[in-house]
């Protein structure tokens, strides 16, 4: 029995051979990846650093702040209220004589306060209408100035409080305050920034590792070897988007696990809805990089340009620091073009309050749609032509 094989010509796909030829791909896309140490890097060792960097370089909480303590006619009165400043963790207090010289102090960017008490302190102390105490703030940084006035304030009226229970007094007062913080009860600002430096990390993840990818396949000349094979433009996306997709869950897996032991962040919603709400944010950043590298074909370029279209938008536009509804009103508009946005909502309740569906569900919808856009974008200006 005799027979002749013959090459396929291109038409349809013979049977049963998408899978086959998927399949070689994405084992191509593995062994590139091992090949090629900076797409481990990105993966794991850049989320590494910037945990690190972020989780213990940057914070919003004020502590241990300089403050200059002026007392004009030392006594009992003078000495505890000071002890209050001692003893607070907000505080670095520094005696001074005169004011002017807790000025000159000031200036030289030594302390940041000035809390003034004046000779008649201990006297009008006891008097109707109190005594003032003078509070002079360096408002260079006006964030800092406010936190440092309310401390001083805090610190002024538990002192007060505190001094009128010990001489059997009750401290009158029109209104009396007491707070209850929800969510994040321990005011550290480091649950606040983690999950939302997650969400940075990943859109780094996602669109640099895809935005490399296509670019280099026109630079290296591999690519029209893949369009002269029956692969469908549909598999080579596909095959360019799973491995990394796995890759980009990787480091994933290593921030979450970062955030929860190594800085001890509380996560009180659900593990598996974090890892959908992930994995609908991590496909659309990939499409995005898909999108840049099929657009630019130039390493350089396309490295670039995710930096600038993905990278900075996450970390000024998203909520991760700065909060949107303090921005003007058309960059609050664009804020809802950029993905980032809806996964740091999802991220920070899903750490800090559970899993509130109100927001969960709408912020994931506008993800899916994003993902279906720019996956569906870069499918149609991804051709098999050499153009």
């Amino acid at each position: 029995m005799s027979g002749e094989i013959r090459p396929h010509r291109g038409g349809t796909a013979p049977p049963g051979s998408g899978k086959m030829r998927l399949r070689g791909l994405i084992r191509k896309e593995f062994l590139q990846i091992v090949r090629d140490p900076s797409s481990i890097a990105i993966a794991f060792l850049m989320p590494l650093v910037l945990l690190l960097l972020f989780g213990y370089g940057v914070s919003l909480d004020s502590e241990h702040i300089p403050l200059a303590l002026v007392v004009e006619q030392p006594s009992a009165d003078t000495a505890s209220f000071t002890a209050a400043f001692h003893k607070s963790r907000y505080f670095r207090p520094s005696l001074f004589l005169d004011t002017r010289a807790a000025e000159e102090a000031m200036m030289a960017g030594r302390v940041n306060a000035v809390v003034v008490l004046r000779q008649d302190f201990a006297r009008r102390l006891r008097q109707p209408d109190g005594a003032p105490i003078q509070l002079i703030l360096n408002g260079v940084d006006a964030n800092t100035a406010q936190i440092i006035s309310g401390y001083v304030q805090g610190a002024w009226g538990k002192w007060l409080e505190q001094t009128a229970l010990e001489r059997g007094q009750s401290l009158r007062t029109p209104v009396r305050m007491e707070q209850r913080i929800w969510f994040n009860s321990e005011l550290r600002s480091r649950n606040f920034l983690v999950p939302g430096l997650v969400a940075v990390i990943m859109t780094l993840i996602g669109a640099l590792l895809t935005a490399m990818v296509m670019a280099r396949e026109w630079e290296r000349g591999t690519m029209e070897a893949l369009l002269v094979t029956p692969l469908a433009m549909g598999e080579v996306i596909l095959g360019k988007l799973i491995p990394y997709f796995i890759l980009g869950m990787g480091g994933l897996a290593l921030s979450v696990t970062m955030a929860i032991w190594l800085f001890d962040v509380p996560l009180r919603g659900s593990l598996w809805v974090l890892l959908a709400a992930s994995a609908l944010f991590l496909l659309t950043a990939l499409g995005m990089g898909l999108l840049i590298s099929t657009l630019t074909k130039s390493q350089f370029v396309a490295g670039q340009v995710a930096i600038i279209a993905t990278f900075l938008p996450a970390f000024i536009l998203s909520g991760f620091i700065f909060d949107i509804n303090s921005m003007p009103g058309i960059v609050q508009t664009i804020t809802h073009m950029v993905a980032a946005r809806y996964y740091v909502a999802i991220l920070q309740t899903l750490f800090l309050a559970g899993n509130e569906w109100s927001v969960i569900l709408p912020n994931a919808l506008a993800l899916a749609l994003l993902a279906v856009i720019f996956l569906g974008l870069t499918r149609k200006k991804a051709r098999k032509r050499l153009e």
